[in-house]
């Protein structure tokens, strides 16, 4: 479980520019989906990859279907 939620952070991590630069992963796909939101919903984050989760979940119904997909698949 522990390596799914250090995925999962490092893949919503991937849709801030200067984070995606030093931890690509998590596929292209995926981190589009969810770069909108965390742009969206989640710029008071900044680049700390726990909050940025953080955020998505506590935004989950007003982030969309493909983001919410990507969050459920890395057991989210």
């Amino acid at each position: 479980m522990l390596q799914k939620c250090l995925l999962t952070v490092a893949l919503v991590a991937g849709a801030l520019p200067a984070v995606a630069q030093s931890q690509q992963q998590g596929t292209p796909q995926e981190r589009a989906a969810c770069a909108p939101a965390v742009r969206k919903f989640c710029k008071s984050a900044n680049e700390d990859t726990m909050r940025v989760l953080a955020c998505l979940q506590a935004n989950r119904a007003k982030i969309g279907a493909a983001c919410n997909k990507v969050l459920v698949s890395h057991g989210q």
